[in-house]
């Protein structure tokens, strides 16, 4: 190979030894010389073990559990026999248990990762190797390799520089949907001077050398230069086919391998994301820490207690009860004693709980398989559960649920032995993963149209759900349909597309005449409609402005055209605004047929005309506007450009000044109409000036630095003194139901934030059409500053009115007095009226400096609305960011878009719709569905379902524990402190697996306080979510001392009796045995009697587990004391008989009833006041439920007459017609009369709202930097 000159003498090295690669270069056809730089292979392995690696590897992941660790650590103790009181079964039985069967499930995992890496790297390909084309390997391509793809073929080997092509000029056109979400063809071209390379035998001779870029993350870029024939090329994205594209309409083509493996663009993608936690798992980390300190308190009174004894009594009797050997002194025996109480007691840490912050991988998108697939998850379905409510819909998704597999469900059900030594404990994992099922089942979120169910694709957030305050919200594709219609425009100055009547007024929608007839063009398309029969004259009269606007729209896109049979063309758009600006061009009589690389061929109203296509200045978010370069048939240069009002009107010629004004005017009226407006201008370029500014940007093309910055330049150049042709306004509508999903997650005291990359008007427009922004606020402040100075002065006028608003602190913050973060935060949270905020994008970026963000959040926070305009991906998760540094409220973010998922990653919750703008911010997301309705009923019933039975499944855990644990404490006062239990070893091991097992899980699968129904109707019963209120540090303390003052009875009551007590034969009932029997059966019965009295919604399994658990402990307790398992195990089972002689006696049922009476009446007494002096608001729904329910019942015997019908059919009208005004009035929160007097009569009623302004005052306090806002600045 010839080097040209250009090419420097001495390159970098590819790859530092020990450093990272810092330029690539790849030679054809040239394997020896690609492989001394060492690029990775194309060899995929995702298994983790080996058949010699298995075992010690995955001992070692395992125990790197603090779980696993912590009971191995008790195992080891249990072992050394001066300090176990207790078997070491009980401990090694658990441990090798959940070690077995995670190995199981481990290499289970495994064993498939290795079928699919053998699958995959035996995939063959065709590969030019000596200048024939041979059937290949995956696993054996190398980086220099030229590959050959056929049709409808997965790019799955590598990444690919295109050679040549079937088609003219080495196009061919992709799906990149695994890539970006995007379901739209694209079209990729070859560089010319290799698209001639067609046959094999000149590839093969092919030895040109690519210098590119390093291996990278950035899908949408790539910087190269091909060196060949002492020339040199550039190469950009447009060459490139990434792994993960699908190759279509074109029949074959060739590449040149890149990046191979690893390197690819897509495995680039594929690295670890952020673990997110919920608050109860922060939480839980710290109270599992406080129970441990609180464990090794306990470990040390009763040490020092058996030290004191053993110094002051034990000593005594030494002749028939010898301390251990090795041991010599009261001191060592209460160091040994301690040791073994650790042991007796651990079951009082909650260690499973303990959660790491250990990021979760995520696997590599692989192309999805068939429609048609349903996922393990839905053949679980259970139709039994929630009869009418849950139902597996027959379905087959766009993208494959990724529920968790039965594995998972295995694997998390034995991951937990922590829960007093037991494998099947049911766990807070398998809880969600059953509260994720649910989510997945719903038959009401799931979209028929689409045929997309909702989907749970995180196991670890579900209860988060019922505790979010800020939601973060996109609008198209997400408030909206994102499904684009031409509605109206502006050509040289006269608006078309309203349609008046016969007086001259605005038609309305019931009024408009029919649509625009376009038989007249054979091309056009018959789903398309118009209302203005106007602007369809003005083309078939020949106005040359309205001709060259359509010319525009037809010319100016990157569309690909697709003619299935003659005449009927499909368009490829990459995005709907396009698709529809092409459309309407189309049926107005000016339709795009096709193009090739250099050529566009349009009919103009039947005549094809043939442009030849100079350049394609494309889009980009910076820019916001895009420009073709054509000659036209007669041989003029003219530049055609579309884009954002903002920048386009900047770059028009002072000669369109009073066109302008007139376009401006109409574009703000579209604006209010919420329409997306874009801006046409053309220009004429001199055959001079244009040959000198191609041969510049042929030469920025070919930079090897700054590429990006030298042809930004050179388009800002061109892309001046442009004349005005008019705008377009497309129509985006409002999603089905989203006023309403709005105005009741208001009610909900959720603060919804919607953040857009669409213009002020258009934003505020869609803010009063879901309801977001009303008539009767007090006032809409919209900030619009340039400078730092102006958002500033802005930000604290806003802050001023609101407090003037506020009679008690109006007058403070008027004078100069400086105030607090926290107390000026607590301050405009209770201030009066209703208030919402409009910002544009370069305020936004003004308002998230250092200096300025507190401003912006306390404003932003004080108002009911917010509305953040022309935002760029980034400072929507700036915005996110935010409030998540200063606030302690839950975020979640919801979006439909690519542009969304830095968004959807920083939230606490990430929610994708799966809409037009592909998946990818599903694949980025925790949650997934299809409409944005469907967030109301994941935050209100299934968040606040899965919040609710959280809380109450962690109360009653650690009540039951603390119960059955603390009795151990007691005792050992009164056994010398020699470590011994109560109850026996069985006992011990069964407490957790089969006696109180099944009954918790079940509330915490189950368990409902209001029905669905009331959920939705009443938004206020979110708000205890949002404040903690169901479980915090004050709970766990409630459930700890519930938990010890049922120990202290547990203990004392049958203490007391038994000593003094006697059998009916005469004889001494206290026994160590009769003891013990008598204790833990009192124990089963009170925990199952305290659990019975916490659940709220009774279904089939948990009578059946409540009830089963009592018949399980009687029928195993009387098998372990009988005589058929003494003789098999003497030594294990001595006690032959007790439980039945104990049990048989009267003595030892009224202790167990008394015992249960005292444990369990308090509580019942507690309600009662509490439900009578101090009702929740679930409380005072559920009693209206009742009350309406025996209304029900009576109206059912009395003969209804009347208007039934019609009030029924009046109902629905209003219903529908004035609902989203209904809510926001709150007027609908009106309960029946009986139970909103009773509730509203008593002092608890601003409860929540007292709440709400403690925790924002200590909130701000907490989280707020001290400093306060800028007061210097005049009104």
């Amino acid at each position: 190979m010839t080097v040209p000159r250009e090419m420097p003498e001495k390159w970098p090295r590819v790859r530092v030894r020990g450093g990272p690669e810092e330029e690539r270069r790849v030679r054809a056809n040239a394997r020896e010389y690609n492989e001394k730089f060492q690029y990775a292979s194309n060899c995929i392995k995702t298994s983790k073990y080996n058949i010699v690696t298995f075992l010690p590897v995955n001992l070692f992941e395992q125990f790197q559990e603090v779980a696993n660790t912590y009971f191995l650590f008790l195992l080891i103790l249990q072992l050394i026999p001066q300090i176990s009181s207790l078997s070491w079964f009980t401990t090694i039985v658990p441990l090798v248990l959940v070690l077995t069967i995670t190995a199981v499930k481990d290499a289970t995992d495994d064993y498939f990762r290795h079928k699919s890496d053998n699958q995959v790297n035996n995939r063959e390909s065709q590969v030019l190797i000596g200048g024939v084309l041979r059937q290949e390997q995956w696993m054996n391509v190398r980086v220099g390799d030229i590959i050959k793809l056929e049709n409808n073929q997965f790019v799955a080997q590598a990444d690919l520089l295109l050679l040549s092509s079937s088609e003219p000029h080495g196009l061919c056109y992709i799906e990149t949907a695994e890539l970006d979400g995007e379901t739209n063809m694209k079209v990729r071209q070859a560089i010319p001077v290799t698209a001639e390379l067609g046959d094999t035998s000149k590839l093969a001779r092919f030895d040109g050398e690519v210098v590119c870029e390093p291996p990278n993350n950035k899908l949408d870029k790539f910087g190269g230069t091909l060196y060949w024939k002492e020339n040199k090329y550039p190469l950009s994205n447009q060459n490139m086919l990434l792994r993960g594209c699908v190759l279509r309409n074109t029949e074959w083509c060739f590449g040149l391998v890149i990046f191979a493996g690893p390197d690819t663009k897509l495995m680039q993608n594929s690295g670890r994301t952020k673990f997110k936690r919920t608050s109860i798992d922060r939480l839980m980390n710290t109270l599992v820490l406080w129970i441990f300190g609180f464990l090794v308190c306990m470990g040390v009174i009763l040490a020092i207690g058996n030290a004191i004894w053993e110094h002051e009594v034990g000593v005594c009797f030494q002749i028939y009860l010898p301390w251990d050997e090795g041991v010599h002194s009261a001191f060592f025996s209460g160091f040994l004693s301690f040791w073994s109480y650790i042991i007796i007691l651990n079951t009082v840490v909650p260690i499973s709980l303990y959660v790491r912050d250990t990021p979760r991988p995520e696997t590599p998108r692989v192309p999805r398989g068939p429609p048609g697939c349903v996922c393990l998850a839905a053949r679980l379905s259970l139709p039994w559960l929630h009869a009418g409510y849950f139902a597996l819909p027959s379905y087959s998704s766009q993208a494959p649920a990724q529920s968790p597999s039965l594995s998972l469900l295995i694997s998390l059900s034995f991951r937990s032995p922590a829960w007093v030594l037991s494998p099947l404990a049911p766990s807070v994992e398998v809880i969600r993963l059953g509260h994720s099922y649910f989510i997945n089942w719903d038959k009401k979120m799931y979209c028929a149209k689409r045929r997309t169910p909702a989907e749970a694709r995180t196991t670890t957030l579900n209860e988060e759900l019922g505790q979010v305050e800020y939601i973060f919200s996109d609008k198209t594709g997400t408030l909206t349909q994102n499904i684009m219609v031409f509605s109206k425009c502006s050509v040289n100055g006269h608006s078309y597309g309203d349609v008046q009547d016969v007086l001259g007024h605005k038609a309305e929608l019931g009024e408009r005449p029919e649509p625009v007839n376009f038989s007249f063009n054979p091309l056009a398309d018959p789903r398309f409609q118009f209302w203005d029969p106007s602007l369809l004259e003005a083309v078939k009269l020949g106005d040359p402005h309205v001709h060259e606007f359509f010319r525009l729209l037809s010319l100016c896109h990157t569309v690909m055209s697709e003619e299935k049979s003659e005449g009927e063309l499909l368009y490829k758009a990459q995005s709907p605004d396009e698709g529809a600006l092409v459309t309407a061009a189309r049926n107005f009589g000016f339709v795009f047929r096709f193009r090739t690389p250099k050529t566009i061929t349009v009919h103009e109203l039947g005549q094809a005309i043939t442009y030849q296509l100079l350049a394609i200045l494309d889009f980009n978010n910076i820019r916001k506007r895009m420009s073709v370069i054509v000659r036209c048939p007669e041989g003029k240069i003219r530049l055609y450009c579309k884009g954002a009002d903002t920048i386009l009107l900047e770059r028009l010629h002072p000669v369109n000044q009073d066109l302008t004004s007139v376009t401006a005017d109409h574009l703000n009226e579209y604006a209010a109409e919420g329409l997306r407006t874009l801006v046409l201008a053309y220009k004429d370029l001199e055959e001079s000036y244009y040959r000198d500014w191609s041969e510049r940007l042929r030469w920025a093309g070919s930079a090897s630095e700054a590429r990006e910055d030298c042809l930004a330049r050179l388009y800002d150049e061109v892309e001046h003194d442009m004349m005005l042709l008019g705008a377009t306004a497309i129509e985006d509508k409002l999603q089905q139901g989203v006023p309403e999903t709005i105005a009741i997650l208001t009610l909900a005291n959720i603060k919804i934030w919607v953040l857009t990359g669409d213009k002020q008007e258009t934003a505020v427009n869609i803010g009063y059409s879901c309801k977001m922004l009303t008539d009767d606020m007090t006032e809409v402040f919209v900030v619009t500053g340039h400078t730092v100075l102006e958002v500033r002065e802005e930000l604290r006028k806003a802050r001023e009115k609101m407090m003037d608003a506020s009679r008690s602190v109006g007058n403070d913050f008027s004078s100069k007095e400086k105030l607090s973060s926290s107390k000026l935060t607590s301050v405009l949270e209770a201030i009066a009226g209703e208030y919402a905020l409009v910002i544009n994008g370069h305020s936004l970026a003004h308002a998230l400096e250092a200096d300025m963000e507190v401003e912006f959040l306390e404003t932003a926070c004080a108002c009911k609305a917010v509305i953040c305009c022309r935002v760029t991906p980034l400072q929507k998760a700036q915005v996110v960011e935010l409030v998540k540094k200063y606030k302690k409220g839950v975020t979640l973010a919801i979006g439909d878009g690519a542009n969304d998922v830095n968004m959807i990653k920083t939230a606490h919750i990430g929610v994708g719709i799966s809409g037009q703008e592909g998946i990818q911010a599903v694949l980025a997301s925790d949650y997934s569905f299809s409409q944005f309705k469907f967030l109301q009923r994941l935050l209100l019933v299934h968040g606040r379902w899965s919040y609710l039975r959280m809380c109450k499944f962690l109360c009653y855990f650690f009540y039951k524990n603390f119960a059955f644990t603390m009795v151990h404490f007691w005792f050992g006062f009164f056994c010398g402190f020699s470590a011994q239990t109560v109850y026996d070893q069985y006992f011990i091991t069964l407490y957790n697996i089969v006696y109180t097992s099944l009954p918790v899980l079940a509330m915490g699968v189950f368990d409902q306080d209001v029905p669905e129904q009331r959920s939705m109707e009443y938004p206020k019963l979110y708000e205890p979510g949002q404040l903690n209120l169901l479980f915090n540090k004050r709970e766990f303390f409630i459930c700890i001392a519930q938990g010890i003052y049922t120990s202290v009875l547990m203990f004392f009551i049958p203490y007391g009796v038994f000593a003094d007590a006697t059998r009916d034969d005469g004889a001494q009932l206290a026994d160590y045995q009769s003891f013990a029997v008598t204790v833990a059966t009192s124990l089963v019965i009170v925990v199952s009697v305290q659990i019975g009295l916490d659940t709220g919604f009774w279904t089939a399994i948990n009578h059946f587990f409540i009830w089963g658990s009592l018949a399980a402990y009687f029928a195993i307790l009387f098998t372990m004391h009988s005589d058929g398992l003494f003789r098999m195990f003497p030594n294990q089972f001595r006690f032959v008989g007790n439980a039945q002689n104990t049990l048989a006696q009267p003595t030892v049922w009224l202790t167990i009833a008394l015992t249960t009476v005292v444990c369990i009446m308090p509580v019942v007494a507690f309600r009662f006041l509490k439900l009578d002096l101090k009702p929740e608001l679930s409380d005072t729904v559920r009693y209206t439920q009742l009350v309406r329910k025996k209304q029900k019942t009576q109206h059912r015997c009395v003969r209804r007459t009347g208007r039934v019908g019609s009030r029924r059919s009046g109902y629905a009208f209003s219903h529908q017609e004035g609902f989203g005004e209904l809510i926001m009035s709150g007027k609908n929160m009106r309960l029946s009369s009986l139970a909103l007097s009773s509730f509203a009569s008593r002092p608890s009623t601003s409860w929540i709202e007292t709440l709400w302004k403690k925790k924002g005052s200590e909130g701000s306090g907490a989280g707020s930097p001290s400093g306060t806002a800028d007061k210097t600045l005049k009104v």
